[in-house]
């Protein structure tokens, strides 16, 4: 699903194109699932409720107990919460074509970000 310009050249390129294509699977499989607050926000909907912040705050304490086979960091859920953030407000590419200045993602009717391009 992701086309790559082969003519350009990153360290580190295999591992980042493999995790790219790990949070675009992750992306499409749950895309019904994952509300859009950016819209909700613009239509004056609630954005969350006490219920959505509880079951957060469960979440995220269970997981940085170190009793759990997942273990976050405070790091780690501040990283994810960033990035979930940016996926909601259609952000998250322009953060990758600003880190990657020869990438360029378009999106199309298939998916969120599902075709990149390396310009040259």
């Amino acid at each position: 699903m992701i086309s790559v310009d082969e003519t350009i050249r990153y360290t580190n390129r295999k591992k980042f194109l493999k995790h790219l294509d790990e949070l675009d699977i992750n992306i499409r499989n749950n895309q019904r699932l994952i509300p859009n607050y950016g819209e909700k926000w613009r239509y004056g909907e609630a954005i969350s409720t006490s219920f959505v912040e509880s079951t957060i705050n469960e979440v995220v304490a269970k997981r940085m107990v170190k009793k759990q086979q997942i273990q976050w960091t405070h790091k780690g859920v501040h990283y994810l919460l960033q990035t979930r953030t940016a996926v909601l407000n259609n952000d998250l590419h322009r953060h990758f074509e600003r880190w990657y200045p020869g990438l360029k993602i378009e999106k199309n009717a298939e998916g969120p970000a599902s075709i990149l391009k390396m310009a040259a």
